[in-house]
């Protein structure tokens, strides 16, 4: 497959996506946890209730438990979340000798990058490179439900294929210029059209590219 002709298509049916560059790559990567398994919806309402909750990383990070996964409930897997959460801002914390920023990975390649963001436990390939693309605007390219319908569907990757195995064939096939754009398209036409039940296949680039029973 095309793979920039894909990428046409899919601005020609929803328009050129706008660059979101988050401020803080702290903050992104605590709402990237947040997200993980939960509807954009939950994860809006929790991180404004996390954000709210406490005056600062420090603060989080010292918070009881078990207050932390109360402040979070709207999402799933509270518990582990909050675990996942302090977990990682201690990290950081250790990383720079006691600060609350991700900097420091602005001047790591990819890869290194990647590799101190995974080493944190409960901290996937989709959280990394969620983080590195939208904060750093590092060549990744995050793959969640939508996306990994999708690269099965439109026979990018095989029906078998691992989620972690997917994060390496999308990230080396797609180009690094376009990853970004390609991800959130991919996203954007997974929730409009090519969604996991009743997909509505009536769109140009289903009808070119979708391999899916309702095509």
């Amino acid at each position: 497959m095309d793979i920039r002709q894909l990428h046409r298509d899919l601005i020609e049916l929803h328009g050129r996506p706008n660059k979101t560059y988050s401020e803080d790559g702290v903050r992104q990567l605590l709402t990237t946890i947040l997200s993980q398994n939960v509807a954009d919806v939950q994860t809006a309402r929790a991180s404004k209730e996390l954000f709210a909750a406490y005056p600062d990383y420090r603060a989080m990070e010292r918070a009881d438990h078990d207050e932390l996964a109360d402040v979070i409930s709207e999402v799933g897997l509270m518990n582990q979340k909050a675990t996942r959460i302090q977990r990682s801002l201690a990290a950081i914390r250790e990383e720079t000798g006691g600060e609350y920023t991700l900097a420091f990975l602005d001047t790591m390649d990819t890869e290194d990058a990647q590799a101190w963001l995974t080493d944190i436990k409960g901290v996937g390939s989709k959280t990394a490179n969620v983080v590195l693309n939208f904060h750093f605007e590092k060549p990744t390219f995050a793959v969640d439900t939508h996306i990994e319908r999708l690269a099965t569907r439109f026979g990018l990757i095989e029906e078998s294929t691992t989620a972690d195995h997917a994060h390496e064939v999308l990230n080396e096939i797609v180009p690094d210029d376009i990853k970004y754009s390609l991800h959130v398209l991919l996203i954007t036409h997974g929730k409009e059209y090519c969604s996991a039940q009743n997909p509505d296949c009536d769109n140009p680039v289903c009808a070119s590219y979708c391999e899916c029973p309702s095509c």
